[in-house]
């Protein structure tokens, strides 16, 4: 559910773009540039390993690529988000990018792969630059494209001033996401739900902090889309809990999890952060979730897709 098409380039692929546009770089360079302490020093590497891919033959590569990934880990079904907001910087086509993405995936999806689109805004740039990616998910017209969110900094514009772009995607059609909660307080993981009408929240960890929190979202159904080791990675965790030496066995998965918050756990970006969604339920396994409530976060994954009724219920009988 919340895994972005940028974040999976592995260093081979990475290496292989940069030559493509005239850039010799090995793969233990990508290595390297792939270790961070800090969130600001991961949205570095982020910006970097993304200004190698510049229009539809590189975004079709990675895009294969993924999905190769995603077969490998016998994921059914994945949500992928896409950085449009990055694209519309750089002066690129979104809908000629996303084309060749969708026929890039074409023949992973004939073997068993099904895989949906998330437009992705960059909360940083401000609203008027949100509200073009709004614009642009409703210009490619597409049945792929189920969601509209915003990643990015969430220190940066307040969340006030999102509103009329949400307000937006919901007149578009567009089920409503953001990330949240990651490196901010509890309040920013409230105001997302409570201000912009957020169906998911990308990481929303900061809510184990505010037991009222924890009883909205549980009772209102609002899903957190939980990825443990990247919060590790970036430092989100030790930033939450306030600590400089802190293990996955602390983050506060089992928590949410117990006080009947929807939550699917999610990869967020895989190579970037040396994980797998695999990887994901064997740390949560380690972290003390007994099979049935991973069997339960399973569940979630299709329960709270953005995949019609219909659809839904295929792949709740496919995995019976």
């Amino acid at each position: 559910m919340h895994v972005h098409l940028e974040g999976s380039i592995r260093p081979a692929v990475a290496a292989a773009l940069a030559e493509r546009h005239g850039v010799k770089i090995g793969e233990e360079e990508v290595v390297r540039r792939y270790a961070y302490e800090n969130f600001a020093d991961f949205i570095e590497a982020f910006k970097w390993v993304t200004s190698f891919v510049r229009g539809p033959r590189d975004f079709a590569l990675i895009a294969a690529d993924l999905a190769e990934q995603l077969l490998g880990q016998r994921v059914a079904y994945a949500e992928v988000t896409l950085s449009v907001g990055v694209m519309l910087l750089r002066k690129q086509d979104p809908q000629a990018n996303f084309e060749a993405i969708l026929e890039a995936v074409e023949p992973f999806e004939r073997r068993g792969l099904r895989l949906n689109w998330i437009f992705d805004a960059v909360r940083q740039f401000g609203p008027a630059a949100a509200y073009d990616v709004v614009d642009w998910a409703r210009r490619c017209d597409s049945a792929r494209i189920v969601g509209f969110g915003i990643g990015g900094d969430e220190l940066s514009t307040a969340t006030k001033d999102l509103v009329p772009v949400y307000k937006h995607a919901k007149y578009c059609g567009l089920h409503r996401l953001i990330h949240a909660g990651e490196i901010g307080g509890p309040a920013k993981v409230r105001e997302a739900v409570e201000l912009l009408g957020a169906e998911r929240v990308g990481h929303g960890i900061a809510a184990a902090h505010d037991v009222g929190l924890m009883d909205l979202l549980a009772e209102r159904r609002i899903v957190l889309e939980v990825c443990p080791v990247s919060n590790l990675r970036t430092g989100a965790l030790k930033r939450q809990l306030g600590k400089e030496d802190v293990s996955l066995r602390e983050h506060p998965l089992p928590r949410l999890v117990r006080h009947g918050i929807p939550v699917v756990l999610s990869t967020d970006d895989p190579t970037m952060f040396h994980t797998t969604l695999r990887e994901e339920y064997r740390q949560a396994q380690e972290m003390g979730l007994s099979e049935r409530e991973l069997a339960g976060i399973v569940e979630n994954g299709f329960a709270f897709s953005f995949l019609s009724e219909d659809e839904r219920s295929r792949f709740a009988i496919r995995s019976k």
